[in-house]
C-alpha cells in the first residue's frame, strides 16, 4: 500500500478491462469511480438509487459511511429525467445535503444505462 492507500473492486463493468477501481481511499479521502446500475434495466430513478447504492456501499467497504459523503456528481444520458434522479439522491442523500453537481452528457459506454455517478467522501479521523 503505497502512501496508505486501500483499494476496492466489486468485480463489475469495466474494472480489469479499463485498469480502474471502483473506489480509492488514501488518507480520510474516498473517491468512488463512475458508477451505474447493476444493469441497464428501470427507469431514470431506478438506476439512480442503484448506481447511488453501489458507490455508497464502496464508500463503506472503505471505512466510510454516507455521513462522510461530501461531494457526488449525477451524469444523465440525454434520454435521462433529472428530477427522477433527484428523488433517488434526496432519498439517499438528503440528509447529509453533500455538495452536489448534476449534468446531461452526450451519452453513458453502454446501451441504456441513463446515470452514472460519483462519490467523494472525507472520513475524519477517530
Amino acid at each position: 500500500m503505497a502512501h496508505g492507500t486501500r483499494r476496492y473492486t466489486d468485480g463489475r463493468g469495466f474494472e480489469k478491462k479499463a485498469g480502474y477501481s471502483r473506489a480509492v481511499r488514501r488518507g480520510s479521502r474516498i473517491h468512488v469511480s463512475g458508477t451505474t446500475a447493476a444493469d441497464d434495466a428501470g427507469d431514470t430513478y431506478v438506476q439512480a438509487l442503484q448506481a447511488l447504492d453501489q458507490a455508497l456501499a464502496a464508500v463503506t467497504e472503505l471505512g466510510g459511511t454516507k455521513h462522510d459523503v461530501v461531494r457526488t456528481r449525477l451524469m444523465l444520458a440525454p434520454d435521462a429525467d433529472w428530477q427522477a434522479a433527484a428523488r433517488a439522491h434526496v432519498q439517499l442523500l438528503g440528509s447529509v445535503a453533500p455538495a452536489n453537481t448534476m449534468v446531461y452528457v452526450g451519452g453513458l459506454i453502454g446501451d441504456g444505462y441513463l446515470v452514472e455517478v460519483e462519490v467523494e467522501a472525507d472520513v475524519e479521523s477517530s
